[in-house]
């Protein structure tokens, strides 16, 4: 009899230890579609751009995913418009409010992510075309550079965008939101000073001008949303963090 106790004892150690180790939390990724309103003519860049991530999250395989967003939250500044390159519109705080960029990174940054991807529509470029963006001079450069090109071919290749690869942040040269590491043009939400996850990605799908209609198709979001998912799942799990 002591033997079978003994036994039952061990089994139940046993199972709970593989319970523990089978249930290892998933990575956890977060979601930031533009919340710009004011981008193009009669054109909503956070519409697009939700409905591209909507899509994302909506599709298998289930992620331990959240999606951050300041369109229409109270007492904000710019929580609507603005540039992720302007100080005025991301760090600044004006009549003791906080940016809707900032809003977005502080509940980012509560969820603790491993992977962040922020999703905006280009505009300008006359080019129909996707491009990847990361942080210049970041610690995981190599491996954020990978990850956006991945992600980039993916949509290229489900669509007719043009591949334009990955580009790093201080490329655009514009605005005035600078890394205080660097000293370099910086995207706010890729800034590993403001964005606490190991992994940050920003990608420019089509542009508001000559690929407005392409972009405002639902098929057209849902096809996206659907290759990006796929794609990052695969990088997860090569990377056994799924």
């Amino acid at each position: 009899m002591k033997k079978i106790f003994f036994s039952l004892a061990c089994l139940t150690l046993l199972s709970s230890f593989t319970v523990k180790f089978l249930s290892k939390p998933k990575a956890i990724v977060v979601w930031q579609p533009s919340h710009q309103t004011d981008t193009g003519k009669d054109f909503s860049e956070a519409a697009v751009c939700n409905g591209i991530v909507e899509a994302a999250m909506g599709v298998n395989p289930k992620l331990k995913e959240f999606k951050v967003w300041s369109l229409n939250e109270p007492n904000l500044h710019h929580p609507n418009v603005g540039s992720n390159t302007i100080v005025e519109h991301t760090s600044a705080i004006i009549d003791g409010k906080i940016s809707g960029y900032a809003y977005e990174l502080k509940q980012a940054n509560k969820k603790k992510p491993a992977v962040f991807i922020s999703i905006h529509n280009n505009g300008g470029t006359k080019r129909h075309a996707i491009w990847g963006f990361i942080h210049d001079g970041d610690q995981y450069e190599a491996e954020n550079r990978a990850l956006a090109a991945r992600l980039v071919a993916a949509i290229s290749a489900v669509t007719d965008l043009e591949n334009r690869g990955v580009q790093l942040d201080s490329s655009t040269g514009r605005n005035d939101y600078t890394c205080k590491a660097t000293g370099k043009k910086a995207f706010y939400s890729l800034d590993e000073h403001v964005n606490t996850a190991k992994y940050r990605v920003l990608l420019e799908v089509g542009d508001n001008g000559v690929s407005k209609d392409f972009l405002e198709s639902p098929a057209n979001q849902q096809k996206m949303g659907k290759a990006i998912k796929a794609e990052l799942a695969k990088w997860l799990a090569e990377k056994n963090l799924n």
